[in-house]
């Protein structure tokens, strides 16, 4: 079992940077791959970005694409979403997952955190 909590999260001026962070714990924790979603309300989860465990490669939606970096600490067990250049479209609830391939892939987690809300002030 993995476990994810997800911190950061908060309210950002439309332009401005954020970083979120998410710890995991549990088994295995350096053997998945690891990505960040998001979700407005009424929309189906949406693919931000992920970062492969066995070489670093990143995965980005074309939508953050040279505005969001991901990366990864392993001593840490931590990942970060540094966001950049927000937009009010940028604002939803972002949810940290891991799993296998899928998740390097942006088709879905096994494992997911609760989530932490990011607003996008205009």
């Amino acid at each position: 079992q993995l476990q994810l909590l997800e911190s950061g999260g908060g309210m950002v001026p439309a332009g401005g940077s954020l970083r979120l962070s998410c710890v995991a714990s549990g088994s295995a924790v350096g053997s998945y791959h690891m990505g960040w979603f998001r979700q407005i309300p009424g929309k189906d989860r949406e693919f931000v970005g992920a970062v492969s465990w066995t070489d670093g490669r990143t995965n980005y939606a074309e939508s953050v694409k040279g505005r969001f970096t991901i990366s990864r600490d392993n001593a840490k067990n931590t990942l970060y979403l540094q966001m950049s250049s927000v937009t009010a479209e940028d604002t939803a609830v972002y949810y940290c997952a891991a799993g296998l391939r899928r998740v390097f892939l942006g088709e879905g987690g096994d494992y997911w955190g609760r989530g932490t809300q990011v607003t996008v002030s205009s």
